[in-house]
């Protein structure tokens, strides 16, 4: 009879699996002996896999080179990293590494640029994206940047206001950018984005303000939906819109040779993903050329922004065990040593789920589990994942300790729960360990950020 955790895993997925292996009943994960870690460094611990940054942007890049190729498609594809998905200097620098460009979002992202810059880990050629709502301040560093020579930055409009704001402060002609407003899926609680300008109103406002602006050369056309790059009718039908905006704007502006399809490539959420990325890839090549042809238009170069993608694949954070409470005939509690509003925070907010699997004890019989934090509030809970219903997990033993990982987690959570600041309950930020390869191709670990003191927490609290 397979009662054991081993037996379940291997009769519900496929497994092992490109990332995951299982080797003297420990977890691994790319390889890296998770056991190790957690001997080494304890628990709650955070770790990036850097190398997989490139990977994934290389796999990208490949994707499109092979889709532009077999469809003979005359213009050129560019890979730019979206920076709010992680805004570390080691994420940054991994990703720079496979000449990509960047997208900003807010101010404080042209601080960045202007520190890599300052590091030598770019130059002033690089391509920087601006989006975003423009304040003041981040209009100030727009021009500051293009002032300085940052030729290449082009900031996307994302109302019709911020032209004459960027006229002003810029002393030199610059690139300009549009972002349309797409509509949102039905199920949305509003119709039309936020973010850029009406389909309705674009090409008014081009042939007003923008046309014959010495000043202003409109190079892109930028477009994004939330719901990311899906084979649905919603999507296509979106793309489309999008495209008819960019026929209509390359008739009478020659100048316009971008299209900017934003980002929205999905990451493994559960270990029975399936996503067919180089079918996707090769279906938006065909159908933008298709549509050019009918158009009688020049192809555009095309654009991603990919930030989950680019990183979310790297990040994983282990926790142990504390105890096991139960509430009633029913349900069993495993408590972490962590919070998973302090350190996963879109599993609570958004209901996000993470690829979840223990790390040790694989020869152990099962038990179906509820996970709690560690803070006394209800919304601190990890109570099923998407592919199963149910958490399954070795069964708990009070005297045989237990640790669980959470896999695939490196954009936006941290963020979002505030990085080395103050978190729910005073729940401390866990150590943060960055894992790479030496020139043998041997597992390298770098201490990033030690796990949080009390003294730190109260001086930021102003005790």
């Amino acid at each position: 009879m397979k009662i054991r955790y081993r037996d379940l895993i291997d009769q519900t997925f496929d497994f092992p699996s490109e990332e995951f292996a299982i080797k003297n009943n420990f977890l691994e994960f790319h390889g890296i002996p998770l056991i190790n870690l957690i001997k080494k460094y304890g628990t709650p611990l955070k770790f990036t896999f850097l190398p997989k940054i490139s990977n994934n942007i290389q796999k990208a890049k490949k994707w499109f080179k092979k889709a532009i190729k077999s469809n003979h498609y005359k213009k050129k594809y560019t890979y730019c990293y979206c920076t709010k998905s992680s805004h570390f200097s080691f994420v940054l620098e991994e990703a720079l590494k496979n000449n990509v460009s960047i997208e900003t979002s807010y101010a404080y992202d042209i601080e960045i640029v202007k520190n890599l810059y300052k590091k030598g880990k770019i130059k002033k050629n690089i391509e920087v994206i601006c989006n975003g709502f423009k304040t003041k301040n981040y209009i100030e560093n727009i021009s500051e940047l293009i002032n300085n020579g940052f030729y290449n930055t082009i900031p996307i409009l994302d109302n019709v206001d911020e032209l004459e704001q960027l006229n002003l402060v810029i002393h030199s002609p610059f690139k300009l950018g549009i972002r349309i407003a797409s509509e949102e899926e039905p199920k949305f609680e509003f119709y039309t984005s936020r973010l850029g300008i009406g389909y309705k109103d674009i090409i008014v406002f081009y042939l007003n303000k923008i046309k014959n602006n010495p000043k202003v050369e409109l190079k892109m056309l930028h477009f994004f939906i939330n719901t990311g790059i899906k084979d649905t009718a919603y999507y296509w039908n979106e793309l489309f819109k999008c495209l008819q905006i960019y026929a209509q704007l390359k008739k009478i502006s020659t100048e316009l040779d971008i299209l900017n399809i934003g980002g929205g490539f999905p990451i493994k959420t559960s270990m029975s993903f399936k996503y067919n990325y180089e079918y996707m890839t090769n279906e938006i090549v065909y159908q933008i050329k298709k549509f050019c042809k009918e158009e009688n238009i020049e192809e555009p170069n095309i654009y991603t922004e990919f930030g989950t993608y680019t990183v979310g694949e790297s990040g994983g954070i282990i926790y142990k065990i504390l105890d096991q409470k139960r509430q009633n005939d029913r349900e069993k509690w495993n408590i972490i040593d962590s919070s998973f509003m302090t350190t996963l925070p879109d599993t609570w907010a958004i209901s996000q789920r993470f690829i979840m699997m223990a790390i040790n004890r694989w020869n152990d019989s099962y038990e179906r589990v509820f996970l709690g934090g560690l803070t006394c509030d209800s919304e601190d809970y990890y109570n099923s994942e998407q592919h199963i219903n149910a958490i399954y997990l070795p069964s708990f033993r009070a005297n045989t300790p237990l640790y669980i990982g959470f896999f695939n987690t490196g954009a936006y959570q941290d963020t979002i729960s505030g990085y080395g600041g103050v978190h729910h309950c005073l729940i401390p930020q866990p150590i943060h360990i960055l894992i790479n390869y030496d020139e043998k191709k041997r597992f390298v670990y770098k201490l990033f950020r030690h796990s949080q003191k009390p003294d730190e927490i109260l001086q930021i609290l102003g005790y």
